[in-house]
Parts: structure tokens; C-alpha cells; sequence
């Protein structure tokens, strides 16, 4: 459009000059954006790492205090795991829900 004039004006506010700074306006916030969603990719791959480290910190301290109080203990219920004396223990190829449990017909 440059190319018809530099002050290319067709009317009703619709200019050359008006026209070119709302592009850069447009470019302006692109950048602002993209820059953003960099950031915001950034933080989620370090919140991704943190969440794993966690994890492994989550396992570690639940295996200490199966290491200090033992498997069967209250402390290990408490921290997550599920007591040795709580597992259920069904034969193979049933669920560990009894028949009591089971809605009636």
C-alpha cells in the first residue's frame, strides 16, 4: 500500500500512516506475548523437574519410616503407605473386596 503513498488516505479515519502503527502495535505485542509464553514455558518445565524431585523425596521418606518404624506400624500409615497388616490378601483371580461387601441382588 506504501506503494500508492505514503499518506495514503481512503477515509473515515483509514490512513497509511495509522494503518502502519497499529501493525507495529500488533508486533509490539506478539513480541510481548511470545516472550511470555516462553517464560511460562520455562516455569513449567522447572515446576515438571521439582515435581519429580518430589517424588523421589516422597519415596525416600516414606522408606524411612518403613526403615525406623517398620511396614506394619501406625507412623507408616501415617506417612502414605499401606500397612502390611492392611493389605488385603485375596487367592489369585479374585478381588481383594469381600463377599460382604459386594452389593445384594
Amino acid at each position: 500500500m506504501s506503494s500508492i503513498g505514503a499518506n495514503l488516505d481512503v477515509g473515515n479515519g483509514l490512513t497509511l500512516p495509522s494503518f502502519s502503527t497499529l501493525i507495529e502495535t500488533m508486533r509490539t505485542k506478539e513480541n510481548a506475548y511470545n516472550s511470555a509464553l516462553s517464560n511460562l514455558d520455562k516455569l513449567y518445565q522447572e515446576m515438571l523437574e521439582t515435581e519429580r524431585e518430589l517424588s523421589d523425596m516422597a519415596e525416600h521418606m516414606l522408606l524411612g519410616v518403613a526403615t525406623k518404624y517398620g511396614k506394619s506400624c501406625v507412623e507408616y500409615g501415617m506417612a502414605g503407605g499401606v500397612p502390611k497388616n492392611q493389605r488385603g490378601k485375596g487367592l489369585r483371580g479374585e478381588s481383594s473386596t469381600s463377599s460382604s461387601e459386594q452389593p445384594s441382588k
